[in-house]
């Protein structure tokens, strides 16, 4: 990376000019009221000659006409004047007194926050600990803004202050920072680890790759991490069971996840909010790290929708849960839309949702056919017995699923079948018509 000017360098003069111009501010301010007192005073001292002069006038009038040339010490007129005018000097005496003491306060309240921000700004830019070697891992998520990169910074403690090192690359016009996981440690200067950051140097190549399927749920997604890292299904699935972990989450997530802390009788609390994904591992990388990527990356794709579902008077976890469903029971976009305006019709009459992913979720198993023995499950997740959403999300859908049921496609339909070879999806109003598809399309006595 070219260098024209040394970036702290250039990033301290900024801050010097700044505090010389709020010096020189508060300099200017002292002269004005300064110049405003002389002037005060000036004015006094033409009063009190022209009293003076007027006094001689009247005293020589008296001589003229033959009066006694001294003042009458009774003379109430004269007498009142002299003491408004004592007691306007005495004012203005005081008001000068209290004007300096305002300015002289105002300059040493300004110096002592020019010098305590130049030392934290000095500070900020300085390594965090020059005898601090030790490398950390940190991931920098696609998209981040230099903003976000400083938060991420000092809250892995690399550097003192994210706000300092966002101005820094400001003034200095650092962008284009990569995405990726770098090792920084605490003894590195914002110079040396926005060159990094620009370059993509020092950023570490994963040690594996775990991809996440639109539709896995969390036992399936424990799997697929046991077989890709080191991690165990057993501390993954303890993890998603912990109230502890889950609060951690919401806290960094309120808008994502408030509505699930609000659900009863749920299975795992984050299940429909790990998102489906390619996620890179390294071998540092810790258990919480892992699934922390996985929730933010939920609430990457979900925030833009924040306002619509709010629109449409639902929670995140009610259009989770219908995406889920929609993202097992129908493949194309098409049909997943008619399939969630299917639901919301059961669910405007108080209809079970009856739907056999909602069974084999409740069963724990994965299958292709539910028997009616299965439908009779006892679980809170058994949509065929209970009304309503049920607890939460079967799954982690997809984008797609989620604006499905986002945007639905209106319809009339109660009921719909999907062709057991083709996977085409039939759509009905009423019962009967639903049997006769069931009879064509799944026991094929048709053909």
């Amino acid at each position: 990376m070219s260098k024209q000017q040394h970036p702290e360098k250039s990033f301290k003069d900024e801050v010097l000019k700044s505090l010389e111009s709020n010096q020189n501010k508060e300099r200017d301010i002292g002269s004005e009221l300064n110049s405003q007192q002389e002037e005060r005073q000036s004015i006094i001292s033409r009063s009190n000659k022209e009293s003076t002069e007027k006094e001689k006038g009247s005293r020589s009038q008296s001589k003229a006409f033959g009066h006694n040339n001294k003042i009458d010490p009774n003379n109430d007129d004269l007498t009142g004047k002299n003491q408004r005018r004592l007691q306007r000097s005495k004012e203005d005496k005081i008001v000068n007194k209290i004007v300096l003491i305002v300015v002289l306060v105002f300059l040493v309240i300004g110096g002592i926050l020019g010098f305590s921000a130049y030392r934290y700004v000095t500070s900020s830019l300085q390594p965090l600990d020059p005898d601090d070697t030790e490398k950390v891992t940190i991931v920098i998520p696609s998209g981040s803004s230099n903003k976000a990169i400083g938060e991420i910074l000092e809250d892995e403690n690399i550097i003192k202050s994210g706000m300092i090192f966002n101005y820094y690359t400001k003034f200095n016009n650092l962008t284009g920072f990569q995405a990726g996981t770098y090792h920084f440690s605490p003894n590195m200067t914002l110079e040396a680890i926005s060159e990094q950051l620009q370059n993509g140097e020092g950023s570490v190549t994963s040690d594996a790759k775990v991809t996440i399927p639109e539709g896995f749920d969390v036992d399936q997604i424990g799997d697929a991490l046991a077989e890709a890292t080191n991690i165990s299904k057993d501390d993954f699935l303890a993890l998603m069971e912990s109230d502890e972990f889950f609060e951690k989450m919401k806290e960094t997530y309120p808008e994502l996840l408030a509505s699930a802390g609000d659900a009863q009788g749920v299975r795992y609390r984050l299940e429909g909010y790990l998102f489906p994904a390619t996620y890179d591992y390294y071998t540092g990388n810790t258990l919480e790290e892992v699934v922390t990527q996985m929730v933010d990356k939920s609430n990457s794709v979900l925030s833009k929708y924040f306002d619509q579902i709010a629109q449409k008077e639902m929670t995140v976890q009610e259009v989770l849960t219908l995406a889920s469903l929609v993202e097992k029971e129908g493949s194309k976009l098409e049909d997943r839309k008619n399939i969630a305006q299917v639901f919301f019709n059961r669910l405007a009459i108080d209809m079970p949702l009856q739907s056999d992913i909602s069974i084999l979720y409740a069963l724990g198993e994965h299958k292709e056919l539910v028997t009616y023995e299965d439908t009779q499950v006892d679980s809170p997740y058994n949509l065929y017995v209970h009304t309503g959403y049920g607890p939460g999300p079967f799954n982690n859908p997809s984008e797609a699923a989620i604006q499905a049921v986002l945007d639905p496609t209106p319809n009339n339909y109660y009921y719909f079948v999907a062709d057991i070879q083709t996977q085409e999806v039939y759509f009905a109003e009423t019962y009967e018509q639903h049997m006769q598809l069931v009879e064509q399309y799944v026991n094929n006595t048709s053909n």
